[in-house]
């Protein structure tokens, strides 16, 4: 397992990221666990694992030990409450979030973008906003466009056990869905993610959900509250809001393109 070598900096935003580098000789942007926003930690490691299971462009993330020896050193590790693992995604340099560009001719990825958004309707990830988004360089006027931040999957950072029962089967504003959407040149794309999602066996949701540190406090009860959410919004919720997604969204964004 990698070892933090050196702190750089807080990170902007609510989730508790703090940039360190390890004794791998890479940076990883590291979430604590907080207990205000108690489910930011099992979120982004169900959204990371199924995102990597179905081949999206999420950064590689793990699971790592620091010791209160390095967390004592840095202030701004001051007050942190003390689990066993911490939750590391590889730091993308040298790239931009949607809300810093205003202009983006071609990515080099679009046949990701629909899983993407199928994605995020399944897991009910109402937080995909152009700062989850990055876009790097590839080549002249061209990007790769990665998502990051998992945190608020089930419609929020501190859901409580009933909540999974009543996430929404609504279409979601998203203006980076919108973006996404105007970069797929085929809607059969969405059905293909879905048949894909629905192939996904009930035995990986199980063992995605026996690999969460017990210090996350998440129950038994919960974990299986989570696989049976999963189940039963993949097979009907999310071809509805899909469809729905695709009449009010995609179909006039294409028509008026064109």
């Amino acid at each position: 397992m990698i070892e933090p070598v050196t702190y750089i900096k807080t990170l902007e935003g609510k989730s508790n990221a703090h940039l360190i580098t390890f004794d791998d000789g890479r940076d990883y942007v590291v979430k604590y666990y907080q207990p205000e926003f108690n489910r930011t930690l099992p979120n982004e490691w169900i959204g990371y694992c199924l995102a990597r299971f179905l081949n999206l462009p999420v950064p590689y993330a793990q699971l790592v030990k620091i010791s209160n020896e390095f967390t004592s050193q840095f202030p701004e590790l001051s007050g942190i409450a003390e689990t066993k693992y911490q939750f590391a995604s590889l730091y993308v340099p040298d790239c931009f979030n949607g809300h810093e560009l205003t202009t983006i001719p071609h990515l080099n990825n679009p046949q990701s973008l629909a899983a993407i958004i199928v994605f995020d309707y399944w897991l009910c990830n109402k937080d995909r906003t152009r700062k989850n988004i990055l876009l790097c360089d590839e080549s002249p006027e061209t990007y790769k466009l990665w998502i990051i931040d998992q945190a608020e999957i089930f419609g929020s950072h501190s859901w409580e056990q009933p909540d999974l029962d009543k996430l929404t089967g609504k279409i979601m504003k998203s203006a980076t869905h919108q973006f996404m959407a105007s970069f797929i040149d085929d809607e059969k794309q969405f059905a293909e993610q879905i048949e894909i999602v629905q192939k996904i066996p009930q035995l990986l949701l199980e063992e995605i959900m026996s690999l969460m540190p017990e210090d996350w406090n998440i129950t038994s009860d919960e974990k299986n509250a989570i696989v049976n959410t999963l189940l039963k919004r993949r097979k009907k919720t999310l071809p509805e809001q899909i469809e729905k997604f695709i009449k009010t969204v995609y179909l006039p964004l294409h028509n008026k393109q064109n």
